[in-house]
């Protein structure tokens, strides 16, 4: 299967690239997704080897942070049967676990944020999920091309 890419939003007030880049091992789990076609999208498509774009979202500057790499295909998430955890799903069992996660790596953190409006202004990104107004998966599929252009683009930050 050839290797796919993905943007992953987080809040960085919940968990941002230096949290992932500080984590045991620079791995976390990336836990939480409460939304259907995220979840599939972690469950059935997202497989150990893809790269995936950490983008940051609710805070000054959204935007591209860095870049983590998955380690741990979909598996349940435990924090929906947590009653502590704000992710807490009353429906979630073991045997109908409904919420999936992945493990992810920490590879690069980006000198500064690639903002949304640098995104949506690059050649090759128009059709990026992302760049498209009232886009609002947390977890999304990037083209090899999309990749390769935000290469380039987190190139010339340094």
């Amino acid at each position: 299967m050839p290797k796919r890419y993905w943007l992953f939003k987080s809040e960085p007030s919940e968990f941002s690239i230096d949290d992932l880049a500080h984590s045991p091992g620079q791995t976390a789990p990336w836990s939480g997704v409460r939304n259907y076609q995220s979840r599939n999208t972690l469950r059935d498509l997202v497989q150990v080897g893809d790269e995936v774009l950490f983008y940051h979202s609710s805070t000054d500057v959204v935007g591209v942070a860095g870049i983590a790499e998955v380690v741990r295909s979909g598996y349940p998430d435990h924090t929906a049967r947590d009653r502590t955890n704000p992710y807490f799903d009353p429906k979630a069992t073991e045997q109908n676990p409904i919420w999936f996660m992945v493990d992810v790596k920490f590879k690069l953190k980006l000198p500064d944020v690639i903002p949304l409006a640098v995104l949506r202004q690059t050649k090759g990104l128009e059709k990026m999920m992302v760049c498209q107004k009232g886009s609002r998966l947390s977890i999304q599929p990037v083209t090899a091309k999309e990749w390769g252009v935000i290469q380039k683009l987190s190139r010339q930050l340094d």
